[in-house]
This record gives C-alpha cells, sequence and structure tokens, in this order.
C-alpha cells in the first residue's frame, strides 16, 4: 500500500448522535472514506477505500490525483 502512504488523512471523531467511532477522509481524494470503532481501524479502513480508488482510477488510465494536491489548492485560513 505504499501509494496510499503518501497522500494525508483527516481523522474525525464522530458523536453518539452519528453512531460514534472515527471517520478518516483525505482531502486530495474526494469521496473517498474510511470509518471504524477506533482511529486505527478508521485508518485501516480508509487505506483500503483509498487504494481500491487508485486502482480503479489505474483501471480506466486515469491519473490519479497527486498527494498535496488539495492542501496546494486550499485558500489560506
Amino acid at each position: 500500500m505504499s501509494d496510499v502512504d503518501a497522500y494525508s488523512h483527516e481523522l474525525t471523531v464522530l458523536g453518539a448522535d452519528d453512531g460514534g467511532g472515527f471517520l478518516v477522509t483525505f482531502p486530495d481524494c474526494p469521496g473517498v472514506v474510511g470509518i471504524g470503532a477506533t482511529a486505527d481501524a478508521a485508518i485501516v479502513d480508509g487505506q483500503q477505500a483509498l487504494f481500491a480508488a487508485l486502482d480503479a482510477l489505474k483501471a480506466v488510465d486515469r491519473a490519479p490525483p497527486s498527494p498535496g494536491t488539495a492542501r496546494a489548492a486550499a485558500p489560506p485560513v
């Protein structure tokens, strides 16, 4: 999974109203998420989802987003 390690992720704690646990998102790959009861489980789930998304792009000859692209394109806060 070396390709997925290049992408940063954001970890969010889900409140009880949202079912609890953790949510992982990847700013460079909108729509790719992972969930889990623990932070580690959510990260692993997210990495598996990211791997599948990158593999799907490769299967249709589309270039994956470059790691860090979303951060570079984000407006300053």
